[in-house]
């Protein structure tokens, strides 16, 4: 038995004894409060299956079939939900919400991804106490084999920083305490313990892996920084990526890492993690897979064309350029059969909270009033307020593109916020869009930019790092469920030809 299985084992007993042996609920180690969870869990989804297992949660139609299943009730995840109207939950709690209540690093003001992670695995608000506890435990297990390191460096610098990083951590089952686990036939009901300790030493050394990645890409030869023992996960990535004294980076990272964490199990990436996951492939294994669905372009790379277009704009007009320039520029792209980065999300059909996150995170760092691409920007997005018909244009061709629709572009940094009051009205007038609304990729890309972190292709693996948090955290409940390996049905067209004809 692993040290976690024992660990979780022991605190299964110690739980069983009464109240005079619990300890303190702030002072539970994330072991401890899961191992309470778990059971609590596994009845409500017995119960769920026994009562309602025949209950229907709508009807399946030919164009979801054919149209990537959007919107279908078809998954279990339990770490958010996302609601077209409202945005992203997290156990039931609101992106404003969980900055109220969830602990920041030592001197910060952000999220960061320890208290996420908490959150995501648990449903339960941890402690200051029980964060650092987790952080200290990251920091402890974040340094890379030596056989990693050497992969790494193995590879050519013009290798996309993605392929590099599935890769690795493909390369990281070697590790796995899952796979060994399995092999040596461990009960079904102690796997999710070797998956939470899998999760853990992945998400541990991701931003080891992300930054070692860098730095041979970008900077070959120059030092990384080591981890500090007590620092949070993010604030030792930015030491080892280059940026430790830009204390703006730090905390824009941990914001923007907690923020993607999770949002809900239907994207690609979540989904892919989930779908191998079902197969009992490990969490190095199945995140891998996961990477390799984030790096399409139809999934990670929003925040990076968000940014080109800025500074295609940027070089066209000038830092200085008029709002009649802007527009100009803006039907030039129109008229070109490419769409403008601006609005709209494939769920959310209001503004997305994320972004209202980060264009409140612009307002208040006084080192980003000055930016030029920001300064631009605003005045490019008082310009949609203008553009009435353009807006049609726009969506005709996105009509007759419906590809680009999934690009899920957004504007640049923190458009005024009369703009995000006014297009969406314009937009809904016109009717011809269902979510006219900025989402996350509005600043996203342009933030990094700023803060001089300038290679678009790593982007995604910032990502990357970030969205590790939720899909792990579910291969975790996977395994403490017990959930099957995903199968659903397909069809040929003439197979669904016959059925439709028959009816």
């Amino acid at each position: 038995m692993s040290f976690l299985a024992s660990s979780v084992s022991r605190s299964a007993r110690h739980f069983s004894r009464g109240p005079a042996f619990v300890r303190n609920a702030s002072t539970k180690s994330l072991r401890e409060t899961l191992a309470e969870i778990v059971p609590q869990k596994q009845a409500q989804l017995k119960e769920l299956k026994a009562k309602h297992g025949e209950a229907s949660l709508g009807e399946v139609k030919v164009e979801n079939l054919i149209g990537g299943m959007r919107g279908l009730k078809v998954m279990l995840w339990e770490g958010s939900v996302l609601d077209p109207n409202e945005g992203i939950r997290f156990h039931g709690h609101s992106i404003p919400d969980c900055q109220k209540v969830l602990p920041p690093a030592k001197g910060g003001k952000e999220i960061i991804a320890e208290s996420m992670l908490w959150l995501l695995l648990t449903g339960k608000i941890p402690t200051e106490a029980q964060t650092r506890e987790l952080s200290a435990e990251l920091a402890a297990n974040g340094n890379l084999p030596q056989y990693i390191e050497k992969l790494i460096d193995s590879f050519p610098r013009t290798l996309h920083p993605m392929t590099q990083l599935g890769m690795a951590v493909a390369a990281l089952n070697h590790e796995s305490k899952f796979a060994a686990a399995y092999e040596k036939g461990v009960k079904k009901t102690e796997y999710w313990t070797y998956a939470l300790e899998d999760s853990l030493s992945l998400i541990a050394k991701l931003p080891a892996l992300a930054a070692r990645i860098y730095r041979n890409a970008y900077y070959p030869g120059k030092d990384i920084a080591p981890i500090k023992a007590d620092q949070d996960l993010v604030g030792n990535y930015v030491d080892m990526l280059g940026y430790g004294d830009n204390e703006g980076m730090k905390e824009y990272l941990r914001l923007y890492i907690a923020l993607h964490g999770d949002h809900e199990g239907g994207n690609v990436s979540a989904h892919t993690a989930h779908l191998v996951g079902s197969a009992l492939s490990d969490p190095f294994l199945s995140y891998s897979a996961s990477l390799f669905g984030l790096a399409g372009p139809l999934h990670g790379l929003a925040n990076q064309e968000v940014l080109r277009w800025m500074l295609a704009l940027q070089e066209a007009i000038g830092p200085n350029g008029t709002h009649d320039q802007i527009k100009e520029y803006l039907w030039k792209t129109l008229k070109g059969g490419q769409v403008i980065p601006g609005y709209g999300h494939g769920v959310l059909r209001d503004p997305d909270p994320r972004f209202t996150a980060l264009q409140n995170f612009c307002d208040v760092r006084p080192e980003l009033k000055d930016s030029p691409i920001i300064q631009l920007v605003k005045k490019a997005s008082g310009i949609f307020e203008t553009l009435g018909c353009d807006f049609s244009s726009r969506e005709q061709i996105m009509a007759a593109q419906p590809h680009l629709r999934e690009l899920h572009l957004a504007n640049c940094i923190s458009p005024p916020r009369r703009t995000s009051e006014v297009a969406p009205g314009v937009l809904r007038e016109h009717g011809k869009t269902k979510n006219p609304n900025p989402n996350v990729d509005a600043t996203s890309g342009c933030l990094l930019y700023h803060y001089g972190l300038t290679e678009f292709k790593y982007y995604t693996v910032i990502f990357g790092v970030s969205r590790a948090l939720g899909a792990l955290t579910q291969l975790v409940w996977d395994r403490a469920l017990g959930l099957p390996i995903e199968r659903p049905k397909s069809l040929s067209m003439d197979a669904i030809e016959k059925i439709v004809n028959k009816s």
